[in-house]
């Protein structure tokens, strides 16, 4: 397939990216500004120029891919200088979002793969409440609500002049926290979280209490990957995807010990200022659960249990960055 990711130099979509390419696909990647030649694997891929919130995108561009992920989720990084965040998230994941899936699917392209978050799953009671888990779940349904089948089609389309596709197989991998890198990026929170092992950071070693899901940037690129394999089966539907259930102590602890300084980290219940509050939507729960055997399956059946893996992975290419 030739394959276009939106958000494709980001560390999920550039991940991704490479992941496609080394299964065969044709793949380019796109955004606001190409990726430095310090990251050399995507500085490679074709790269388009464009800002889907500003409709820098059009029909022509976009009708010649036939798949499209999508990895450009807003989040508190992405917030505007003195811009209201509820709105931003509202906007931006609520209505651009399903609007630019609106887009390809009049474009053509058979398959769209949403990267989303798990939160609206794994707190519902959070939807009414909190207007970024509302965005993502606004999100979410507006891309599924677009999967159309053969039988479907729409000859309208058609006769506006555009090449709309009889099928259209449209999803949304809803992720935890992804755990990962590309070689030669560097991922702020990531560096951090080595640099604090080390003992780097004037932070004394401790963690918040609580837990979540995590899944590793190979995971979700094998189930990224497996979709597209299982258009049909998947499309018209928002899928929890996730790995491994691990306390915030676990996590950090996983960063010590890969950089030679294992130790049991002590749970303080007070903000950590490397995993603030404001940023944990389920607050210091403990969030657990199990992907679906059933969507797992379909989705190629990616891996599990490659946290430590992924953390590996991370400080080994710091390492190299450094020298």
């Amino acid at each position: 397939m030739k394959i276009l990711i939106v958000g494709g130099t980001g560390m999920i979509g550039g991940h991704a990216a490479l992941h496609l390419r080394s299964l065969g696909h044709e793949v380019a990647i796109a955004g606001r500004n190409p990726p430095p030649s310090s990251i050399p694997d995507l500085a490679q891929l074709e790269f388009v120029k464009g800002d889907f919130t500003a409709g820098d995108f059009g029909v022509d561009q976009l009708s010649k891919f036939d798949a499209i992920v999508f990895a450009a989720g807003s989040d508190i990084r992405h917030v505007p200088e003195n811009a209201d965040a509820d709105q931003h998230y509202l906007h931006v994941n609520g209505t651009l979002i399903p609007d630019f899936a609106c887009l390809a699917k009049s474009a053509g392209v058979r398959h769209f793969i949403h990267i989303g978050s798990f939160y609206y799953h794994v707190a519902p009671e959070l939807v009414d409440s909190v207007p970024y888990v509302r965005s993502r779940k606004l999100a979410a349904d507006g891309v599924v609500a677009q999967a159309e089948q053969t039988g479907e089609y729409k000859l309208e389309s058609l006769q506006e002049g555009l090449k709309s596709s009889p099928t259209f197989y449209a999803c949304s991998l809803d992720a935890p926290f992804v755990v990962g890198t590309v070689p030669g990026m560097k991922v702020p929170m990531f560096d951090a979280y080595v640099r604090y092992a080390k003992g780097e950071l004037p932070i004394p070693p401790s963690a918040p209490p609580g837990g979540t899901n995590f899944i590793s940037a190979q995971s979700l690129s094998e189930a990224i990957a497996g979709a597209l394999a299982n258009g049909p089966s998947v499309s018209g539907k928002a899928i929890l995807v996730g790995d491994e259930n691990l306390t915030f102590a676990a996590y950090f602890g996983l960063f010590f010990k890969v950089v030679g300084k294992e130790t049991q980290l002590p749970v303080l219940d007070q903000d950590h200022p490397l995993l603030p509050r404001a940023t944990l939507f389920t607050g210091t729960k403990t969030v657990s659960y199990e992907p679906v055997k059933e969507e797992w399956e379909v989705l190629g059946s990616y891996r599990r249990n490659d946290i430590h893996n992924a953390i590996v992975e991370i400080v080994q290419d710091l390492r190299r960055q450094q020298g």
